[in-house]
């Protein structure tokens, strides 16, 4: 078994307080990053045409305890408040994962999926939705994608 010395969580704040859900059992993000090329009669390729990127995740939590990571995201779900799925290093220790820091901001919950209660393990349930944007930073390189990140990805190109 591994050592993780890092983790994904939830941060959100409500009532001006900044509150943290954990542990995700599992976390898929999904980017879609949409361009076309651009041809003419003369030649082909001479251009692109993007179309704004999709930040879409799916994370999966046991469905356990009365205040829970389940019962707190559904609670997110059902009032519509967005939050940040952001990566947590301990103090001193590098991150496991291949990049140092991801954000995904302003997330907002759009499918819930429970599993049925059964006699052996614990119940889950899957949250889907999007990200307004998505950062991501590897040594000295950072990405951003989303509806924030257009001004700074795109100009120029």
């Amino acid at each position: 078994m591994s050592n993780w010395r890092s983790r994904l969580s939830v941060k959100y704040t409500e009532n001006g307080q900044v509150r943290q859900i954990t542990p995700i059992d599992s976390f898929q993000p999904s980017f879609s990053l949409n361009a076309e090329p651009v041809h003419s009669i003369e030649a082909t390729h001479i251009g692109v045409i993007f179309s704004p990127d999709q930040v879409n995740f799916s994370m999966t939590v046991k469905a356990i305890g009365a205040d829970g990571a389940s019962a707190r995201l559904t609670h997110l779900a059902l009032q519509g408040i967005p939050f940040n799925i952001e990566l947590e290093v301990r103090d001193g220790d590098e991150a496991d994962w291949a990049f140092e820091s991801i954000v995904l901001a302003d997330c907002i919950i759009t499918n819930v999926t429970p599993t049925n209660a059964s006699i052996s393990g614990a119940p889950t349930s899957t949250f889907s939705g999007f990200a307004m944007s998505g950062k991501a930073k590897s040594g000295n390189t950072e990405s951003n994608a989303g509806a924030y990140a257009v001004a700074s990805t795109k100009v120029g190109v």
